[in-house]
């Protein structure tokens, strides 16, 4: 089961970009929530608590419990769009959910046993993450907080797959239940100082032979001088 949250907001009665620039200078978001069978809601909400809960990974995946104007109403974190180099959030998108319909969301994957495992323990490979997320379908009941795969036996090169992820009742991988495509997630690599090794022996090897002709050439010339 996710995380539970709760969030503030109240119903802005202006739009439009100078209303929104005037809610931003004055510590607040703006903000939309639409779906759920109902009108979109243009909703304001302060900037400090809602930064403060786009910190929590579990936020991003969780069932929200959406106060507006002290009624809730339940949602899930559709988008953010941030401040180009600013730490500031500049607004944020809401969907409302309805507990008996399924709906799409992204939860993260918790890779479990990354330094146990003999690819890495024994054979020094490097661990390489190919997903952090994986987009599944779900009632709101079963939302799960994130999603878990052993990757504690994979030997060098060997890579787990979205099939290897364990998955709790009413919960389907969209990928997988539509297109069929078991993509790779992780994997195993080879540590990359063995090709800096190579590189290095194949720059010492030319600098032997460089030096091994200068000092053939030296040789040839040596006799010639002694002639003289």
């Amino acid at each position: 089961m996710s995380a539970s949250f709760e969030l503030n907001v109240t119903i802005r009665e202006q739009a439009g970009t100078g209303a929104s620039r005037r809610l931003r200078r004055s510590g607040r978001v703006p903000g939309v929530m639409y779906g759920g069978g109902k009108d979109n809601a243009h909703i304001v909400f302060d900037h400090t608590d809602v930064m403060h809960k786009l910190e929590i990974e579990a936020f991003h995946s969780a069932i929200i419990d959406v106060k507006v104007d002290g009624k809730s109403q339940q949602a899930i974190l559709r988008d953010v769009q941030m401040h180009p180099y600013r730490r500031q959030v500049m607004h944020i998108d809401f969907q409302r959910i309805r507990a008996t319909e399924k709906f799409d969301i992204s939860v993260p994957i918790h890779y479990m046993g990354e330094d146990e495992a003999p690819g890495v323990r024994i054979e020094g490979g490097i661990f390489s993450r190919l997903m952090n997320d994986v987009q599944i379908s779900c009632l709101p009941a079963d939302l799960p907080e994130y999603l878990e795969v052993d990757v504690s036996t994979l030997d060098m090169s060997e890579s787990v797959h979205l099939s290897d992820i364990k998955i709790p009742d009413g919960v389907t991988i969209t990928s997988l239940a539509h297109e069929g495509e078991d993509l790779a997630i992780a994997t195993i690599m080879p540590p990359k100082i063995e090709e800096e090794e190579e590189t290095e022996a194949e720059i010492e090897g030319i600098e032997g032979v460089e030096e091994g002709d200068i000092d053939a050439e030296a040789d040839a010339e040596a006799p010639a001088e002694e002639a003289e």
